[in-house]
């Protein structure tokens, strides 16, 4: 079940997909390439014209998992909770990856393990 974490792309709280919610979205995002440049093609649209009069499938699956309206699928693709760190312990932000070892939004550091630290 998604759970509402800080995206630090969006600047905005958004739920995050679980794997089993990402499983379903990911080939929903892969086929939106195909529906844009459909779009784009008939239409003779900008990306971001295309995103303003259509709804992706992406979009309506994500709203359907989430409850969350999404009017660009782009950023869908940085909404899946596995893809972030853990919580920093000063700020409460998710840090940006799972290897990272500074927080973005308030810089705090994870301190080395000590078989790190020579």
């Amino acid at each position: 079940m998604a759970i509402t974490r800080y995206c630090w792309r969006c600047n905005t709280d958004v739920p995050m997909l679980d794997e089993s919610e990402w499983a379903v979205i990911h080939p929903i995002l892969i086929e939106d390439k195909k529906f844009i440049t459909q779009k784009r093609k008939e239409y003779g649209m900008t990306i971001r014209e295309v995103f303003e009069a259509f709804t992706t499938p992406s979009c309506i699956k994500y709203y359907e998992l989430t409850g969350f309206k999404e009017t660009n699928p782009d950023s869908i693709w940085h909404h899946r909770n596995s893809a972030l760190g853990e919580d920093c312990p000063s700020c409460g932000k998710p840090f940006r990856t799972v290897k990272a070892k500074l927080c973005a939004a308030c810089g705090y550091e994870k301190l080395k393990h000590h078989e790190d630290i020579k």
